[in-house]
């Protein structure tokens, strides 16, 4: 009878933020319409930063092993050898689309326990890959699903718990979740892997055992290549007024440009919504006012944005939230540079691409009632 446990292996996706950008110099003490040379003129480019090294995202624990129920006794392995025995373990791989070498990867990943297997199994191990072997020990099958594995609903992989060779039910199964990176495929396959050898979640190595982990996925389509970089168009607003000098009407400047594009702005979604709440933490657009500049010297408003960098390139994939910080602005031009950054963040990076106010306009055009 079988008495092995399925362990599984899930997934923690990498949260980042980038580095702040600033329109440019802005004349606001100017009591006249600045010259050509002073003219505000926000800059084009906005700098995605590589990811911080934590994770916002929050871990799923995989269940604890229960026991197993046969055998009771402890195996002791003879002649040195695990519960696979002295022969060479066949590997077969099934995968349900041949585009990548998956048969490499379940290589690479057997060669890292055959190099450490004295080092952490206490034992040898000795394993054939064979993609189409047709009497194989274990199969590794990849999928873009996983099934039912422990009630784990993330895992990327999943494997029986063998520690004893009266468990094995040849062929094994080790169930891999595709999508991700080499490297990362490969962790995953060498994290299953040490499970059918004996190891649970938490021995060493820990760092590949651990229940989840930092994984990267294949490429994917970077934030500033797509048309909508959000996963919905559904916004919550947080304004901080604390330093505005005047907060009611700076409030009432912010709603004209979120109002501006839930009704339709040119060019942008047309089925945007902003709900405004009271706590920052709710927030995924955060409007603030500083007295002091973090931006570029002369700038009198910048932004940054995070968001998830699933496949480790250093770019954000998919935007989570932003935030504007206007520094020392006069109230009517308040709604101008919340709009500017709004675009900028819909996907309008390039100022032609964004709505015809936020192009080229004029001191005095970025104090007008533009959204009428």
């Amino acid at each position: 009878m079988r008495g092995s446990t399925l362990l599984v292996a899930a997934l923690v996706v990498l949260a980042g933020c980038a580095a702040p950008v600033s329109p440019g110099d802005d004349a606001t003490t100017s009591t006249t319409a600045p010259t050509a040379a002073t003219t505000e003129t926000p800059s084009t480019a906005v700098s995605t930063t590589a990811p911080s090294a934590t994770a916002t995202a929050t871990p799923t624990a995989s269940p604890t092993p229960e026991p197993t129920a046969e055998p009771t006794e402890t195996f002791t392995p003879a002649s040195g050898y695990g519960p696979w025995g002295s022969e060479p373990v066949v590997v077969a791989v099934e995968a349900a689309a041949n585009d990548r070498d998956y048969a490499a990867l379940v290589s690479e990943a057997t060669t890292f326990w055959e190099a450490n297997d004295a080092r952490y199994l206490g034992y040898e191990v000795d394993y054939e890959v064979d993609a189409d072997a047709r009497d194989p020990d274990m199969v590794v099958r990849f999928s873009d699903t996983i099934p039912e594995c422990s009630g784990q609903a993330d895992a990327v992989g999943c494997a029986p718990h063998i520690t004893d060779a009266r468990q094995i039910d040849r062929p094994e199964t080790v169930y891999i979740r595709t999508g991700f990176s080499d490297d990362s495929t490969v962790e995953i396959i060498e994290h299953e892997l040490g499970h059918t050898l004996g190891l649970a979640h938490g021995d060493e190595p820990a760092a590949l055992m651990n229940a989840t982990g930092i994984l990267y996925t294949l490429p994917r389509t970077n934030a500033t290549e797509k048309a909508f970089p959000w996963d919905d168009p559904n916004f919550t607003v947080y304004v901080d007024d604390a330093n505005a000098s005047d907060p009611d009407a700076a409030r009432e400047q912010v709603r004209h440009a979120l109002d501006y594009f839930a009704d339709g702005a040119p060019g942008m979604p047309d089925n945007l919504t902003y709900t405004y709440v009271d706590d920052p933490a709710d927030a995924e657009v955060r409007i603030s006012f500083a007295d002091s500049s973090p931006c570029a010297p002369g700038a009198v408003s910048c932004a940054a944005v995070s968001g998830y960098d699933p496949d480790g390139d250093g770019a954000l994939e998919t935007y989570g939230s932003y935030r504007v910080i206007l520094v020392d602005l006069d109230t009517e031009a308040v709604g101008w540079h919340v709009g500017y950054w709004t675009a900028h963040y819909l996907g309008a990076e390039a100022d032609d691409e964004k709505p015809e106010p936020f192009r080229n306009a004029t001191y005095n055009e970025r104090r007008s009632e533009w959204w009428t």
